[in-house]
This record gives C-alpha cells, structure tokens and sequence, in this order.
C-alpha cells in the first residue's frame, strides 16, 4: 500500500465560548466513502483507490469544534483493490491492515492541521503536548 495523495477538501475551526474550567476533549476520525481512482502516471495508468474522511475535536462543553475533511489516495495491485471494494461495498468495513495503515496517515496530518487551528482561534490544543518539570538542583 503506497500513499499518493493527501488534501484536504474542508477547514473549520469555530471558538463558540471563552474557554474556562474543564473543558473535554474528543478527538475523532471516520471514514466517509471509498471508492476506485484511476492514476495517471506518465504514460501508464494504474488503479487506486480514494478514502474521503472526516476529523473532529470537539471542546466541551460547548466551547468549540475543528471539523477538517479530505482524501487520501493509495495505490493498490488491482486484486487487492477489489477485495477492498468488496468489503467496503457489502457493509462499510476496511481490512484491518489497510485501516490501520489509512488512520494512522490521516491521523498525522490531521492532529498537526488541528493544532495549528486550535492556536489560531486560541482554543486549548487537541492533543497533549510534551511539558517540561524543573525539579530542584541537588
């Protein structure tokens, strides 16, 4: 499985409320539609296939929400990308291998374009970030 492609077809960040006490955080990726993508590349064509997402963080309560949504293209031999559309066609699920491999991608991007976006509206980040504790010199 070879990523090709990656963008985003969607960007919203809203901050509804001034952010104060505790506020949760969920964070959330789900797999919209697949379908085949026929690539050209060069004078060969090859078959892929496209995987439409949707990312969220939702700030609670009612504090704000980052929506972001897009494609991630992969290129597949083509009996793969037919056992793919089976599974995908006859109840909406994804090998286990091919879904690990698409959350995780989408996920990278999306946590980094969430954290952007968060610090531009001044919401909290939607993920945790490393912090630094000085202790006392001995």
């Amino acid at each position: 499985m070879v990523m090709v492609g990656f963008n985003f077809t969607k960007l919203h960040v809203e901050k509804m409320n001034v952010t104060k006490g505790k506020i949760k955080i969920s964070n959330n990726v789900t797999i919209i539609n697949v379908t085949e993508k026929d690539l050209s590349l060069g004078k060969t064509k090859e078959q892929g296939i496209n995987f439409g997402f949707e990312f969220t963080s939702k700030f609670n309560p009612g504090i704000g929400e980052i929506t972001l949504r897009g494609d991630i293209l992969y290129m597949e031999p083509p009996e793969k990308i037919t056992e793919i559309m089976k599974s995908w066609k006859k109840d909406k699920k994804l090998p286990q291998a091919v879904m690990t491999n698409i959350l995780n991608n989408i996920l990278v991007k999306c946590n980094i374009e969430a954290l952007i976006l968060s610090q531009t509206v001044n919401l909290p980040p939607p993920i945790p970030l490393p912090k630094v504790s000085v202790g006392e010199e001995k």
